[in-house]
């Protein structure tokens, strides 16, 4: 590594770039923006960095570093690679336990000292194509990322003139093009690696592998000097890099973990993703549709637990239709509340979330004596187009929650806050609510007859076919409210059948008429 990239001039740093990872933040930017590094964070491959003491969440980021060859000011998109000299690895390292108070500038979560190793080798940027490059990192010899620049927002090319348009990158500066999914948090004892190459370029040349050792510091930040490290849902989710990283047991490791240790417990569950939505033609059938109908075909096709149990409406004669988003509690625990009960918890986060047409069914372990939800939450519910909340659990502030108009099936009402029986855990998750198995995407329906679940795969035939039956049904009662008996009637014989068929014409058995 030359002195030049040892300690360069400018060390600029995108915030978002890969789409895997702007996915995995669920916002992508329409352009571009930065952050500055600070010149003494940079390292070098066998180095250390210091987790500092009282935090838990640095993160390692595998990225694709640019070298500035020659001077670029104003330079056009098509000229801008030319002022590259060099590509290498780099390891943008972040304490998130410091970023809220940064809001955005990283200075303290992104600047510590080594924060920002580079290399170990120089790739000659004139060799290989910027749109075939590739960056990978690995922990513990487990690879985490694996991505290339045809994934990126924001070709490479881009990042050059955009920036030479607001300053002069000078000589040896150093662009850090950003992250791709996979980024997560690291704990004392783990070694990444991280490495640049251009598998399709004449030689597959190779920055080698950059490696990096995480160690435990013993100096605490001072709260009279400046803000103290925090962390909260929201931070935690991001450093993991994924939602129910903030409740999925998930260890905090920013207290009594020593040099060396590594959480018993580090697995995150991924978040089940939501598979369907709702056409206004399939919600119009679906109201249409009653909930006995609906669970009589379901019970046709082998399912016959589609049923949520022990639930009610809050508002008489309310239906609700709409595809499930899952809020899950799990038993109180003191310690377990005090680092998922506040805050921006996975209760808030859902109804924060919910999408118009979506319903909140809440696992809460059929456990009616206390509330899952209250009037404030209810109101957001509302604001956001929720179609409504199924909960297992009671209801807070029930009358005000009917009065806000937002359909709401649980067991009842209970006077208690959050914190008596339950934990607010994950969202977007596989949940159990009154017996059932429910999936975020799952259809829900509900009515006064109860609430049920239905496969989304499934829902088109199953409406149909419910509605059919529908029409056969009302005819036979108009039989039996002319003095027919219902033997040979309900269900249909053949002569009723025929009957039926010569008045109303024959079905087609999947659900449409003819």
């Amino acid at each position: 590594m030359t002195d030049q990239i040892a300690r360069p001039g400018k060390i600029i740093a995108i915030h978002l770039s890969y789409a895997s990872r702007a996915d995995q933040r669920g916002r992508r930017p329409a352009s571009p923006s930065y952050f500055f590094k600070p010149a003494s964070s940079v390292g070098v491959s066998g180095g250390t960095v210091e987790r500092p003491a009282g935090t838990e969440l640095l993160a390692f980021e595998g990225e694709i570093a640019l070298v500035i060859g020659t001077p670029a000011r104003r330079v056009a998109l098509d000229d801008a690679w030319s002022h590259v000299a060099w590509v290498t690895a780099a390891n943008d390292l972040g304490l998130y336990d410091l970023r809220a108070n940064d809001k955005g500038s990283n200075v303290r979560s992104k600047g510590g000292d080594g924060y920002t190793p580079l290399g170990p080798e120089l790739i000659d940027a004139r060799t290989v194509d910027p749109g075939r490059l590739r960056v990978r990192a690995w922990v513990n010899e487990e690879l985490r990322q694996d991505d290339t620049t045809a994934g990126l927002i924001f070709p490479l090319a881009q990042l050059v003139a955009d920036l030479s348009q607001h300053f002069t990158l000078e000589t040896g500066d150093v662009i850090l093009t950003g992250t791709p999914a996979g980024s997560s948090v690291i704990v004392p004892g783990d070694v990444v690696e991280i490495e640049v190459d251009a598998p399709d370029a004449a030689g597959s040349p190779t920055s080698g592998r950059l490696v990096t050792t995480v160690t435990q510091g013993d100096v605490p930040f001072d709260g009279e000097l400046g803000s103290l490290p925090a962390v909260d849902d929201l931070q935690r989710t991001e450093a993991w890099g994924s939602a129910p990283s903030t409740g999925s047991g998930t260890p905090s490791t920013g207290s009594g973990t020593q040099s060396g240790e590594t959480p018993t417990n580090s697995w995150v569950a991924e978040p089940v993703e939501a598979s369907s939505t709702l056409s206004p033609e399939l919600r119009a059938k679906l109201l249409e549709a009653p909930t006995a109908g609906l669970s009589a075909q379901l019970r046709k096709r082998g399912h016959h637990s589609c049923f949520i149990d022990g639930v009610t409406a809050n508002i008489a004669g309310s239906k609700i239709v709409g595809t499930a988003k899952t809020l899950r509690f799990v038993p109180f625990r003191e310690d377990l509340f005090r680092s998922h009960g506040g805050g921006y918890n996975a209760q808030k986060r859902a109804f924060d979330a919910v999408d118009d047409g979506e319903v909140i069914v809440i696992e809460a372990r059929g456990d009616a004596t206390t509330g899952t939800l209250g009037d404030i939450l209810a109101l957001r519910a509302r604001a956001r187009g929720a179609a409504g909340v199924v909960t297992d659990g009671g209801v807070r502030d029930f009358d005000a929650v009917a009065e806000i108009g937002l359909p709401v099936f649980s067991q009842g009402p209970h006077p208690s806050v959050l914190g008596r029986k339950h934990v607010p855990w994950d969202v977007d998750v596989t949940v159990s609510c009154g017996g059932a198995t429910v999936q975020p995407g799952d259809v829900i329906v509900g009515d006064g007859d109860g609430v049920v679940v239905i496969p989304p795969h499934l829902v088109e035939e199953v409406v149909d076919d419910a509605l059919v039956q529908e029409v056969e049904d009302a005819w036979i009662a108009e039989q039996v409210a002319a003095g027919h008996p219902v033997d040979g009637l309900f269900p249909m014989n053949a002569d009723w059948r025929a009957k039926y068929e010569a008045q109303t014409g024959p079905s087609t058995g999947s659900g449409t008429r003819r």
